[in-house]
């Protein structure tokens, strides 16, 4: 008798990201690919929905390509930390979905501290994204990088924004360097996030846990 090869869970979720809630963003990331085939672009993990996002995290995405080959927050400690502060708001996966800065990564190699030509090429993607989240009217924006796209969406695409109701909150990158510090100013940095993401929370509508 042979076994019956089964998926990890992993697999399960690299295997469904074509599923109708995320397809329109796995296309539009494979598109980027497309236009740049020297380089990689991460997908959006299909816990994530279009039709339910209300809330965009826009990360500062400085290193390598995660072998998951989905966006994350940066490194693993970066992950658990956002993970932490979407449990104690209550917020489910469904309502957030995360986008990089400059969504191109050179196999092998690690972005360093993205520049200004880089960061304005990740301004027609996230314009690009932000029109297949029709229902999103907020942006949480994890580091400089961030903070700097998410100035150069507002100045470029204001009328929209406003029409949309959209806010935007600039927090602390939660990963590596970015977040080195006393045990203090982490538990302030934590807050910080965790105030911006229950503020856009209740601007969509969504209860807070616990309030």
């Amino acid at each position: 008798m042979t076994s019956v090869a089964t998926e990890s869970p992993r697999e399960q979720l690299w295997n469904r990201r074509y599923d109708e809630n995320i397809a329109p963003i796995t296309e539009l990331c494979d598109s980027l690919a497309e236009a740049r085939p020297e380089q990689q672009v991460a997908y959006v993990d299909p816990v994530h929905d279009v039709d339910e996002c209300k809330i965009i995290s826009l990360f500062s995405n400085v290193g390598e390509l995660d072998s998951s080959g989905f966006v994350t927050a940066g490194d693993e400690q970066a992950a658990t930390r956002l993970l932490g502060i979407h449990w104690q708001l209550g917020l489910r996966p469904s309502y957030v979905m995360p986008w990089n800065v400059h969504p191109w990564f050179t196999p092998g190699e690690a972005n360093g501290r993205l520049t200004a030509p880089q960061i304005e090429q990740g301004l027609r993607p996230l314009v690009k994204f932000l029109t297949l989240v029709p229902r999103a009217s907020a942006l949480v924006a994890h580091g400089t990088e961030a903070h700097r796209l998410a100035d150069q969406l507002l100045k470029a695409q204001g009328p929209m924004l406003y029409k949309r109701g959209f806010g935007i909150y600039k927090v602390r990158s939660l990963s590596g360097r970015s977040f080195a510090g006393s045990a203090e100013r982490q538990e302030q940095w934590l807050l910080e996030s965790a105030k911006a993401y229950a503020e856009s929370m209740t601007r969509n509508g969504i209860t807070v846990k616990g309030r």
